[in-house]
């Protein structure tokens, strides 16, 4: 932990060059800030750390080798004193609840300033967690959602069946979209089945493709149906 008086010493962890090299002159110009590195993803922010023993570090959620959430994991584990904020643009509740789980303290979206990062990068350091206004509107919905979707289904509302382990690496709620894609259903029927926007519906899908290979949804069924999802 950093000594009063001196300044926060923080790693940036980001794959985009131009994010990552934007992040470090505008942190590293702000009184009572030294990056002290700048990695491209998880492995070499793990190194990172490992060699600079810094207060915090800022972290995007997927970056390539070693992504986020492995990485807070890890850093949790390894180096436990230092303060993990999450910076991506990600804010469904999936993402918010994997990077808290694993071990972030904070976490905002790409839209925050500059004064945002470095007071959440501080109060983090500090022992304080900090969530900015998309990331918990994300959480109150997956809360207030939880409930009645464990009682019942409401009208309207998807079931999916029970689904062993995904393959590939699909996480449960891209096997649950897949399934419902596998059923023919549309983007805005399984964004109020499963009380997503429709944004983070398209984010999934997203991740579905690249993981399973697929160029569409006419692929992605054909997956679904080869590994009985759906």
């Amino acid at each position: 932990m950093t000594t009063v008086g001196a300044p926060l010493r923080i790693v940036i962890a980001d794959d985009q060059a131009s994010v990552r090299e934007g992040l470090v002159l505008l942190l590293g110009g702000l009184p009572g800030i030294d990056v002290v590195g700048a990695a491209a993803d998880g492995k070499q922010a793990l190194a990172l750390v490992a060699e600079h023993r810094p207060d915090a570090i800022l972290l995007d959620l997927h970056m390539p080798v070693l992504g986020g959430i492995e990485t807070t994991r890890k850093l949790a584990a390894e180096h436990p004193r230092v303060a993990v904020v999450i910076l991506t643009t990600y804010a469904d509740d999936e993402s918010v609840l994997g990077a808290l789980r694993a071990g972030a303290r904070s976490y905002l979206t790409k839209d925050a300033d500059r004064a945002d990062i470095a007071s959440a990068l501080q109060a983090a350091a500090g022992g304080l967690s900090v969530l900015d206004a998309r990331v918990q509107a994300a959480l109150v919905a997956a809360a207030t959602s939880a409930a009645p979707a464990a009682q019942a289904a409401p009208s309207g509302a998807v079931e999916v069946p029970g689904l062993p382990t995904p393959p590939d690496g699909l996480t449960q709620r891209e096997a649950e979209i897949l399934a419902l894609i596998a059923q023919g259903l549309t983007n805005p029927e399984i964004a109020a089945g499963l009380f997503l926007s429709n944004h983070t519906v398209k984010t999934h899908i997203s991740r579905i493709f690249a993981k399973t290979g697929s160029r569409d949804r006419v692929a992605a069924i054909g997956y679904a149906r080869r590994h009985n999802i759906g």
